[in-house]
């Protein structure tokens, strides 16, 4: 029994630190499909968001699902610890549990003690090894546990800078595209007299946030799980915006515009694609089409409207449909997985901007401009 628990013992310790070392320190994807973390988030986030559409309404909701990420953050982290600690009083046990404590017989009880406050590096003294084996095993603990912990408040830093470089490009939106951000009203604002090459500079700042994106939520898939401040915004309603809006440009359009919207919607399209893979959501298309062809219809009109035309007729639809095949099944899976809605391709008739409202316009009847 002894070599078994020091097997099991090591076995967990690898376990834990190969994990840890995976999530933390390396900066890329590990596509390996058991791992520690990628368990935690699947089964916890199902238990999380079981329910949740039918038990909250939808502010509730997204207040309740905006804690998940910052909390899964300290569950993670209390895994690792409880399955290092666990392992280390494994080891010791497995070599007999060869300890001066209080009491005359020490059981596993007082290995799980004296692990814990070895690891924690609190080293209250009443507990300690005597052999030489049992001191290696302490050492080898106290400094694996003051690495762990300068890890964490290492990493916790540089995981809030990236969220905070996704929401800035985010909260631009609000006054550029609407809240939620779509197509149409990208290009009513940014395009007026029918000047297209206005918008090249716009796809080039937005191809570099996907790259961002996809870098950073490949190194630290947590971020997913992070929702923004207002209900109407996502990184993934964003991220889906503008493939939109590349898609829409490609199609009726040719010229500058069009080859940089190319290159963002490769851009856009990788990140939407590896994310999926990421989280493990197959592709699957929305059930209900998110262009209809009376909405298409609609969406030319209003751009006319707004003086800015874009090439019409059925290869344009097609060549439209074509490009929308390419990402939506994506977009659609990781947002049925995070529970995000995505943004429509028309603004809803009622829709203000985020920036227009306040708590205090619900009270003072300030009409909205």
């Amino acid at each position: 029994m002894h070599i078994l628990a020091g097997v099991v013992g090591l076995i967990l310790l690898s376990v834990v630190l190969l994990d840890a070392f995976e999530t933390i320190v390396l900066p890329r994807r590990v596509s390996r499909r058991f791992r520690l973390t990628r368990l935690f988030y699947r089964y916890t986030w199902q238990g999380w968001t079981a329910g949740v559409r039918r038990a909250l309404p939808n502010g509730w909701r997204e207040d309740y699902l905006g804690f998940y990420g910052p909390f899964s953050l300290l569950l993670l982290l209390g895994l690792w610890a409880t399955g290092l600690i666990v392992g280390f009083a494994l080891l010791q046990w497995a070599l007999g549990s060869a300890l001066t404590a209080p009491d005359a017989h020490p059981d596993f009880g007082t290995d799980l003690y004296m692990s814990g406050t070895t690891f924690f590096t609190v080293g209250f003294g009443d507990v300690v090894p005597r052999g030489g084996g049992g001191r290696f095993v302490a050492v080898v603990e106290g400094g694996m546990g003051f690495a762990f912990l300068g890890a964490v408040i290492g990493y916790l830093p540089v995981l809030y800078q990236a969220f905070s470089r996704r929401e800035v490009s985010i909260t631009l939106l609000d006054a550029r595209a609407g809240s939620p951000p779509t197509a149409l009203e990208l290009l009513r604002r940014h395009c007026p007299g029918n000047d297209l090459e206005a918008i090249r500079g716009f796809l080039q700042d937005w191809e570099r946030w996907a790259a961002e994106l996809l870098e950073s939520h490949l190194s630290y898939p947590v971020l997913g799980y992070f929702r923004s401040q207002h209900e109407n915004e996502s990184w993934l309603a964003a991220l889906t915006m503008i493939l939109d809006s590349c898609a829409l440009v490609m199609a009726g359009s040719d010229g500058p515009a069009a080859r940089t919207a190319r290159l963002t919607f490769a851009m856009a399209r990788h990140a939407a694609v590896d994310l999926a893979q990421v989280f493990d959501t197959p592709p699957r298309p929305p059930a209900q089409d998110r262009l209809p062809p009376a909405d298409l219809d609609h969406l030319c009109q209003a751009l006319v409207a707004a003086g800015v035309s874009l090439k019409t007729g059925p290869a344009v639809d097609d060549k439209l449909d074509h490009l929308r095949r390419m990402y939506e099944p994506y977009v659609n899976a990781l947002g049925e997985y995070l529970r995000v809605t995505l943004p429509p391709w028309l603004p809803a008739a009622d829709a203000h901007d985020n920036w227009r409202t306040a708590v205090w316009d619900r009270y003072d009847g300030i009409p909205l401009v």
